[in-house]
């Protein structure tokens, strides 16, 4: 059930994002659960430099705005991003704050971490067309756009398939054995083999601000753990040298029709036949990748805080004329 922006009440603390139980962390917002292993441990030390590099680098870019007097703000709703969510690090990055009252932003932004729901903002927020990146629905509209099939009826289709479930962010993908009973809570997919000579398998975490491809994160995922939310490695590329300019093109019609204006694809080029699909749509997507350099972790940040810059820039209008029935009263999650 959705709320309007004046009714969502205050959130305290990181920590309450979070539930731990068992040796295991549950997200509340998600329900994504993770076991709490070495390999988890070291990515939450790996975010403590990211976190602090980010700070500092928002305290100097605020500041230089201020002086600038070209201070810009944004509203999110129903909830407001932590700093592990990409588009805060961009704003942070960017030196662009969060708006307290709705009056004062220069734009709205559509933020709540679903794989459903429903925007309770205009029809000028951004994001707010992007409220269903359910695994049927990107699946339905990838083959719109791109002309041909990712997902399959795993009962007449001779080929792997891959069962995953309806909700954003799982990873629990798995290759269907014969003979396994189907489920209701999930969609079947042909099987995209983007594995490398020793089994280890590629993925495109593509990032698009307004439409349009800014950076590609090449995540090399460990052999036999394709489906796994840690990678092996990672590295920022150029949208130009993996997409050609017809498969770019097609992507900006995709996001089009998803409604994204800002967000995340993880898109896979099957070995085979050489093909893109766009395999998941993140509108609230985590980053930079752990994995990553930390020269290209500020590379990728500063490239999206610009392109943020920009898409609110172009898209935000004058503050007091967009907002006639005033502010709202009462904040959304404080971050």
């Amino acid at each position: 059930m959705s709320h309007p922006p004046s009714e969502i009440s205050r959130q305290h603390g990181w920590l309450s994002d979070f539930q731990f139980s068992n040796g295991r962390v549950r997200v509340r917002k998600t329900d994504i659960n993770l076991a709490v292993d070495e390999k988890l441990i070291a990515e939450i030390w790996a975010w403590i430099p990211y976190l602090a590099v980010l700070w500092l680098r928002a305290v100097w870019a605020t500041l230089a705005r201020l002086v600038r007097g070209d201070r810009r703000m944004i509203w999110y709703a129903p909830d407001r991003p932590r700093p592990w969510y990409l588009v805060r690090g961009a704003a942070l990055w960017a030196g662009i704050g969060v708006a307290r009252h709705r009056a004062d932003a220069d734009i709205e932004f559509y933020f709540d971490d679903v794989t459903a729901g429903e925007a309770p903002l205009g029809g000028e927020a951004l994001n707010v067309r992007c409220t269903d990146v359910s695994k049927s629905h990107v699946a339905e509209t990838f083959e719109a756009v791109f002309g041909y099939p990712l997902r399959v009826d795993p009962t007449t289709y001779h080929g792997p398939v891959v069962e995953k479930s309806e909700k954003n962010g799982v990873h629990d993908g798995r290759i269907m054995g014969s003979g396994d009973a189907l489920r209701s809570d999930c969609v079947y997919q042909r099987l995209i083999d983007t594995t490398d000579a020793d089994g280890s398998a590629n993925d495109l975490r593509t990032l698009c601000v307004g439409g349009a491809p800014v950076l590609v994160w090449l995540k090399v995922k460990p052999a036999g753990a394709r489906f796994a939310i840690h990678n092996r490695k990672a590295s920022l590329r150029e949208p130009a040298e993996i997409f050609s300019r017809e498969e770019s093109a097609l992507i900006g019609q995709f996001t089009a029709r998803m409604g994204l204006d800002w967000g995340g694809l993880d898109i896979l080029r099957d070995r085979a036949d050489g093909r893109i699909y766009i395999v998941d749509v993140n509108k609230t997507d985590v980053g930079p990748v752990i994995a990553l350099s930390w020269r290209d972790k500020m590379r990728s940040m500063d490239r999206l805080g610009r392109a943020l810059e920009g898409l609110v820039a172009s898209r935000g209008r004058v503050r007091q004329s967009r907002f006639a029935d005033g502010p709202a009263e009462g904040p959304v999650h404080a971050s």
